[in-house]
């Protein structure tokens, strides 16, 4: 059976946007803070829900559920660092003790979202029923939704706004200046906790919407985000950790990875589930031969 290379290539696009929302934060709290954070992945989840709740609720749409999202999110993002890694850091924590910590906070997360919200999948379809997102078109050889073009699209617009804001805004510089050499932006009077603390929310909050795109396109169950951590662990090793730049880069090598991989599993007579193994190979091979990922490429970010 012929091979649509066409529809591998924008599928690579897909997966590399929806990789790119969703690991970004997990870079900059990463290159920031100095621990891999796990229970990013519950972010990602309870921007799920919170959508899904706030529009069957209140009847919101798409834009509007999404910016729910993006602050509650965030603000739970900001209160976990703030209450429980912040006082863990001041006590003289190690990068070990916080990632544990981190992998504990996911726990308490997912439970608790299992809990609240149960444990069955939950579909964006039966709240926003009359929406076109999920309206198909042939463009060609390529089939797309409206999802997916947005999804797309927010990606590009990420990766625009992201980049006038690590280059244009105070704020942006502070936090490349405190990721880069904390010692010297506290010496330049660079309050690094407001930083640390608005880049967590920024982060929790574009995971939120990392977590709508993807749950709108599959299904809204408590292992949304931890079906997505270990490939996005996978952007940001390869991309250079707290590299933004990279991250954009990386995230769309590991989805066309990913896709091309899914052609070559298929032609080899093996189930497509075994495409997380992609993302584990690229993350063991870019430790091994590249540990700094792509980062010397993007002196910038």
């Amino acid at each position: 059976m012929a091979v649509n290379w066409a529809q591998v290539f924008f599928n690579s696009a897909i997966t590399g946007s929806l990789y790119l929302i969703g690991a970004v934060g997990l870079t900059l709290t990463y290159g920031l803070s100095g621990f891999p954070n796990f229970a990013h992945a519950e972010f990602i989840t309870l921007g799920a829900y919170i959508a899904y709740s706030v529009a069957a609720q209140f009847g919101l749409g798409p834009p509007l559920a999404l910016v729910v999202a993006f602050l509650c999110t965030g603000i739970v993002g900001f209160l976990c660092y703030r209450g429980v890694f912040q006082v863990l850091a001041k006590r003289g924590a190690t990068i070990i003790h916080l990632m544990v910590a981190s992998i504990a906070l996911g726990f308490v997360l997912r439970y608790s979202i299992g809990a609240a919200w149960g444990w069955e999948p939950l579909y964006f379809a039966t709240v926003w029923p009359t929406s076109s997102l999920w309206s198909r078109h042939d463009i060609g050889s390529i089939a797309v939704t409206n999802l997916w073009l947005w999804l797309i699209f927010a990606a590009v617009a990420l990766a625009v706004t992201m980049h006038f804001v690590l280059v244009k805004t105070k704020i942006g510089k502070a936090i490349r200046a405190t990721s880069s050499n904390p010692e010297l932006a506290l010496a330049s009077g660079i309050n690094i906790q407001r930083v640390i603390w608005i880049t967590w929310f920024l982060g929790a909050g574009l995971a939120a919407i990392a977590g709508v795109f993807r749950g709108a396109d599959t299904r809204i169950w408590p292992m949304t985000g931890w079906d997505m951590i270990l490939p996005m662990f996978a952007v940001v090793i390869l991309g250079g950790i707290g590299n933004f730049y990279g991250a954009i880069a990386a995230a769309f090598i590991v989805g066309l990875a990913e896709n091309v991989g899914v052609v070559a599993l298929t032609a080899m007579g093996l189930s497509s589930t075994y495409r997380i193994g992609i993302a584990f190979l690229i993350l063991i091979i870019t430790l091994i031969l590249k540990p700094q990922g792509l980062a010397m490429l993007f002196r910038r970010g």
